[in-house]
């Protein structure tokens, strides 16, 4: 079965920076798509960054937020710097293998529980 835990969460003031991580467990095969989400109370929840194949990111972290990915571990990253207010909600990581998935949508068949980022300005 399937695990991902994020980690690395905060609470930091804006301009501040934080690393979230995605450790996966549970399999052996690459995923066609892994991706940050993230919602805010009472908003829907919507992708940040995402690597299929191609890496995208939402307009509104353009430039300031980094996602990778160490194969060797099994472990999605995503660097944010430059935090805003605006920035804060639950980000969650997402991973799934099918081949017609859009990696922009939150119809992912993995999640993790999510990790709290809270921006104070």
């Amino acid at each position: 079965q399937v695990q991902l835990v994020e980690s690395g969460g905060g609470s930091v003031q804006a301009g501040g920076s934080l690393r979230l991580s995605c450790a996966a467990s549970g399999h052996t095969y690459s995923w066609m798509c892994m991706a940050w989400f993230r919602q805010a109370p009472e908003k829907e929840r919507e992708v940040v960054a995402s690597i299929g194949r191609s890496t995208y990111y939402a307009d509104s972290v353009q430039g300031r937020f980094t996602i990778s990915q160490d194969n060797a571990k099994n472990t999605l990253y995503l660097q944010m710097n430059s935090l805003k207010p605006e920035d804060t909600g639950m980000y969650y990581c997402a991973a799934d293998n099918g081949r017609n998935i859009n990696c922009n949508i939150p119809n992912y068949r993995n999640w993790g529980q999510g990790t709290q980022v809270t921006v104070s300005s």
